[in-house]
């Protein structure tokens, strides 16, 4: 039996471009047989953020990076051409007259194919994120879970 390949990607980045980009390639090593494993951490979080206002107790800090960042992969904006917020609609436009899975599609897609999609617990204490403002059935770890994952990692990616 041969073992299995792994992929493991860093996605750092909150922009919804740089986070299809990593699922799309995550989707793709998931089909093509690969243990895949996404470690969201800074503004990466965002696309694992819930897009519905969750009430959880936070200091003044937390309150203040909860309003600025985006809540959930649909609201990220774009790294280019974001032209304050109307990038990402003509994008999403675009996406929908070429049949483009959307990032949200994307996301679940890579639930349903068991790639590991991982929060970094560190950064989540940084930006006063909880867990309950996260999507269910993830997983949350810090850089030592995810240095064993990319240990093995035939493709290891920083998006």
């Amino acid at each position: 039996m041969t073992e299995k390949k792994r992929t493991t990607i860093v996605l750092f980045s909150g922009d919804y471009d740089k986070a299809m980009a990593a699922y799309i390639i995550a989707n793709g090593a998931a089909a093509y047989d690969h243990e895949v494993t996404i470690f969201h951490t800074f503004w990466g979080l965002n696309a694992l953020r819930k897009e519905e206002n969750i009430q959880v107790k936070k200091g003044f800090m937390e309150k203040m990076f909860g309003k600025m960042m985006p809540r959930g992969a649909n609201k990220m904006g774009l790294s280019k051409m974001n032209y304050a917020g109307f990038g990402p609609k003509m994008i999403k436009d675009v996406m929908k007259k070429h049949n483009a899975i959307p990032l949200p599609n994307l996301i679940e897609m890579a639930q349903e194919q068991d790639v590991k999609l991982v929060a970094c617990t560190m950064t989540m204490d940084l930006l006063g994120l909880q867990k309950e403002e996260l999507l269910n059935d993830i997983d949350y770890a810090g850089v030592a879970a995810y240095l064993g994952d990319a240990q093995d990692g035939n493709v290891n990616l920083f998006i």
